[in-house]
């Protein structure tokens, strides 16, 4: 006989959509809710929705509180059916601390901590920024959402290696611009930090509003800046294309092998026919 604990684990658990109707239903009205959270922190943002309609954003955000709440003490009570081979404190432990897990705490962690611990204003608005990681527990619901966690995770080597290589760009650029323009302007490149800023603003080819340089080697330096720049930025865009590319290839070459398992006879080495031959 299925206990409370099983049922509850069926009824939330990723896999079990794929079975029971009800869990369908559970995770899409999970996704909507986050969908209308997010919303909610948009809306709330403008002042003149914000003053007329505040009770109904308060009112929705303790809705929204409390049903992630939990969600996340089901999940973390359930746990030890999800990962069978651990003991139950182990099993809460790895969800605790796998990404998801974390992302489920900080969905609802501004809302608790003002009542533990006393902020000053800014952070408490900080805290209600973090909300908008709701948005990243829809990676359980949606594949578009799971399949870029995918390739970001598998080309984390490649994308790492081309941060590093942009790094290693902006402290160079910014260290010789430093040298070249700050005798000329010492305001706007007073030091090497503050033109890091610069050459992040000229590497990204976004400007940097009125701070250009004026003397004839910082001029050419600043072009070849922009015109690597533009090369750099495109590597993690290129990277990340062509690893969805190659996860759209693996999902369509695993549909053809569930359509037609084989296409030559185990038995007799012969080409079987395709379906629409048959």
């Amino acid at each position: 006989m299925t206990s409370i604990k099983q049922r509850i684990f069926f009824l939330i658990d990723e896999e079990g959509r794929k079975k029971s109707p009800w869990n369908r239903f559970f995770h899409l009205s999970i996704a909507t809710l986050i969908w209308l959270s997010v919303i909610a922190i948009i809306l709330e943002s403008f002042q003149p929705l914000r003053g007329k309609f505040q009770w109904f954003f308060d009112a929705f955000e303790l809705l929204s509180v409390f049903v992630f709440s939990t969600e996340y003490i089901l999940r973390l009570w359930t746990a030890d059916l999800k990962f069978t081979e651990l003991p139950a404190w182990k099993a809460r432990w790895k969800f605790m601390v796998s990404p998801m897990g974390v992302i489920d705490l900080l969905a609802v962690l501004p809302f608790y901590l003002p009542f533990f611990f006393k902020f000053d204003l800014r952070f408490i608005r900080i805290l209600r920024i973090i909300r908008l990681l709701r948005i990243f527990k829809l990676n359980r619901y949606t594949r578009a959402l799971g399949l870029f966690t995918n390739v970001f995770y598998e080309k984390r080597n490649e994308l790492g290696i081309t941060l590093f290589v942009m790094f290693l760009m902006l402290l160079m650029s910014s260290t010789i611009m430093y040298y070249l323009e700050s005798d000329v302007q010492p305001k706007e490149f007073p030091d090497i930090i503050s033109t890091f800023w610069w050459s992040v603003a000229t590497l990204t080819t976004v400007g940097y509003g009125d701070v250009y340089p004026v003397t004839g080697w910082g001029k050419l330096i600043s072009g070849v800046i922009a015109v690597l720049g533009i090369g750099l930025v495109a590597l993690p865009t290129g990277i990340l294309s062509a690893g969805f590319i190659e996860k759209l290839e693996e999902g369509n070459k695993e549909k053809e092998k569930k359509e037609q398992p084989f296409k030559f006879c185990p038995h007799c080495g012969k080409r079987l026919p395709k379906p629409e031959d048959t």
